[in-house]
C-alpha cells in the first residue's frame, strides 16, 4: 500500500472502523509472536544436545542474545526462559533458536544478578522430550562494550585478506579498525590498548610498509622503531597506564614446522630482549636485566600503578631449533620509576622454570593489582598453537599459582585479556576443532576464580563451523575506536615517520 492510499483510508475510517483494524492488527501480532508451549511426552535427566554450549555459565547483562542450536535432527522444538515466575517460549527455526533482541535485552535487564533457567523440548518421532534445564547466571558486572582481535587465515609463513576489528559485543556488529587491502596486502599484528581506551592504541605493520602506528587521541604517528642497538623492531607491546610509556620485546623470532606432531608448528627466538619506549620523548631505554645475549626476555607487561614490569625470561638454548622443546619461560619482575625511567637492580621470580619445569607466557595483571594471569605450556612461548597449553592465575599477594580450570579446555586456551572492571576474561581457545582460535568470555570471582567460559555470539550459529579465519590477540575496548583506516594507509605509505632513538 503506498502512503497516499494509507493516508486516505485513514482519513476515511469511522473511528469505529479505525478501533477495529487496530485491533485485527494487534491480535495477528500476537499471534505472529506468540509461541504455544509444550507438555513433554517423556523428560530425560540430561542436558540438551545444543551448540555453543551456554549451559550453566556467567554472562554479563549487556550481552547479545545467545542463539544456539539443537545438534540432532529434530521435527519441532521449543525453549522455555524461565525467571521468577515469568516465562516466554521461542520456537526454533530450520536451524537454530534465534532470541527477539527486545525480549532478550529485558529479561537480562530485570534480572541481573539472578539466574534464568532455560528448558529445551524437542519433537521427535511425533513425541515431545524435555530435557533437563540449565542455568543462565547474570551477573551483576557489566562487560566492556567491544572487543578487538585480528582475523587472520592460519597459513603460517604465507597470508592474503588480514585485518584488525573490533566487534560490539552488545550487538553482532563487526566494524574494521584496519585491514591490510590498504597497504599492499602487508601483514599486521599486535594491536594494543592503554587501559582499554579506544583512543589510545598501536600496531605494527611489516612487509614492505614496516612501522609501528602509534595513537594517541587525534595524535596519530608513524614509528621507525629499528635501532642500531636493537636486534629487531619493535614486538610484543604493554602500555604504562600513563600513557607515557610502553613496554615492548625485541625478537629474532623463527618459524619450524613439524612432520608428525599435533602441535603443528614452533614460533622460537633466537634472540629477544625486553625494552620500554618513552612516547614524549620517542627514546628507547632498558636495563641490563633485561638486555642480554644469554638470557631470551619477552612478553613484558606493566602494573596497574606502573612501578613493576613483569616479563618472562628464558635460559639460551644454543642448538635452535632442534632444541625447541628444553626452552622453558620463568615469569619474573622488576620494579621501574616512571618519573626518572629507570629500572631495579634485582629481579624476582614468581614461577621458576628450572624448577617447576613448565613454561610462561603471556601474564596480564587484574585491573586492581591483585592477580596476575599467564598462559602455562609444556615449553617454548608460542602457545597460542600448544594443545597443552592452560590459562593460570597467580594472587599475587599470597604467591599461589592455580589453574582456571572451569575456563579451560582440552585444547589450546592462550591469549586472554582483562575487561577495565577486572570481572571478565577473553581469551583464545581452539576448543572447537584444534584449529582455529575463537573468542571466548569467563567471569572472574572476587577470589580470582574463573567461570566456565562462553563462546562470543553470533547470529547466525552456524557461523563459526564456515568462517576461515583465526581470531588473534582479543582485547577488550572501553568503547568504539574511531576510523583511522585513511589515515592509516596515508602515513605508511607517504610519511616518512619518526625514527625511534636508543637512549644512551
Amino acid at each position: 500500500m503506498n502512503n497516499k492510499k494509507f493516508q486516505y483510508l485513514f482519513s476515511t475510517l469511522p473511528w469505529g472502523d479505525l478501533g477495529g483494524l487496530f485491533a485485527v492488527l494487534f491480535s495477528s501480532l500476537l499471534v505472529a509472536c506468540s509461541v504455544s508451549p509444550v507438555t513433554p511426552d517423556e523428560e530425560r535427566d540430561e542436558m540438551p544436545p545444543v551448540f555453543p554450549d551456554y549451559a550453566d555459565c556467567m554472562i554479563p547483562p549487556n550481552i547479545a542474545p545467545l542463539n544456539f542450536a539443537l545438534t540432532i535432527p529434530y521435527e519441532e522444538a521449543r525453549v522455555r526462559f524461565t525467571a521468577g515466575a515469568e516465562f516466554r517460549w521461542v520456537k526454533a527455526g530450520k536451524e537454530q533458536f534465534t532470541i527477539p533482541a527486545s525480549f532478550w535485552e529485558k529479561m537480562l535487564r530485570e534480572n541481573t544478578g539472578k539466574d534464568i533457567s532455560v528448558k529445551v523440548l524437542v519433537k521427535a518421532a511425533g513425541k515431545w522430550t524435555g530435557y533437563a534445564p540449565f542455568t543462565l547466571s547474570v551477573a551483576e558486572e557489566q562487560v566492556d562494550p567491544y572487543i578487538a582481535y585480528r582475523l587472520i587465515e592460519p597459513g603460517y609463513e604465507l597470508w592474503a585478506q588480514m585485518g584488525i576489528y573490533q566487534r560490539h559485543v552488545e550487538s553482532y556488529r563487526q566494524t574494521p579498525i584496519m585491514e591490510n587491502k590498504l597497504t599492499d596486502d602487508n601483514c599486521m599484528n599486535c594491536h594494543s590498548f592503554c587501559v582499554q581506551d579506544p583512543d589510545r592504541m598501536l600496531f605494527h605493520m611489516r612487509g614492505k610498509i614496516a612501522c609501528t602506528m602509534f595513537i594517541d587521541g587525534e595524535r596519530i604517528e608513524k614509528l621507525n622503531t629499528k635501532t642500531d642497538q636493537t636486534i629487531a623492531p619493535l614486538v610484543y607491546p604493554s602500555w604504562h597506564p600513563s600513557g607515557r610509556f610502553v613496554a615492548f620485546s625485541v625478537n629474532d623470532t623463527k618459524q619450524a614446522f613439524h612432520m608428525n606432531d599435533p602441535n603443528r608448528i614452533e614460533v622460537y627466538d633466537l634472540q629477544s630482549d625486553v625494552v620500554v619506549y618513552d612516547a614524549e620523548k620517542h627514546e628507547i631505554v632498558t636495563s641490563r636485566l633485561l638486555h642480554g645475549s644469554n638470557v631470551y626476555e619477552t612478553f613484558p607487561t606493566f602494573s596497574p600503578d606502573g612501578r613493576t614490569l613483569y616479563f618472562c625470561s628464558a635460559e639460551y638454548v644454543p642448538e635452535m631449533p632442534a632444541g625447541y622443546d628444553e626452552v622453558r619461560y620463568s615469569l619474573c619482575s622488576v620494579s621501574f620509576d616512571p618519573d626518572s625511567r629507570r629500572f631495579g637492580t634485582q629481579v624476582d621470580t614468581l614461577y621458576n622454570a628450572r624448577t617447576e619445569g613448565r613454561s610462561v607466557s603471556f601474564p596480564r595483571v587484574s585491573p586492581d593489582g591483585k592477580y596476575l594471569m599467564y598462559t602455562l605450556a609444556d615449553y617454548g612461548g608460542f602457545s597460542i598453537w600448544h594443545k597443552d597449553s592452560d590459562l593460570y592465575m597467580i594472587n599475587l599477594s599470597t604467591g599461589n599459582h592455580y589453574p582456571l580450570t572451569a575456563a579451560n579446555s582440552s585444547d589450546v586456551d592462550s591469549y586472554h585479556s582483562w575487561s577495565s572492571n577486572g570481572r571478565w576474561i577473553v581469551f583464545s581457545s581452539r576448543r572447537i576443532d584444534g584449529l582455529y582460535t575463537r573468542p571466548y568470555f569467563a567471569y572472574i570471582d572476587e577470589d580470582g576464580q574463573a567461570g566456565k567460559a562462553f563462546l562470543l555470539p553470533q547470529k547466525e550459529v552456524g557461523f563459526y563451523h564456515r568462517f576461515m579465519y583465526s581470531y588473534n590477540i582479543p582485547e577488550f575496548i572501553k568503547g568504539k575506536v574511531k576510523d583511522h583506516r585513511h589515515t592509516f594507509a596515508q602515513k605508511s605509505r607517504n610519511d616518512r615517520g619518526i625514527d625511534v632513538k636508543f637512549a644512551e
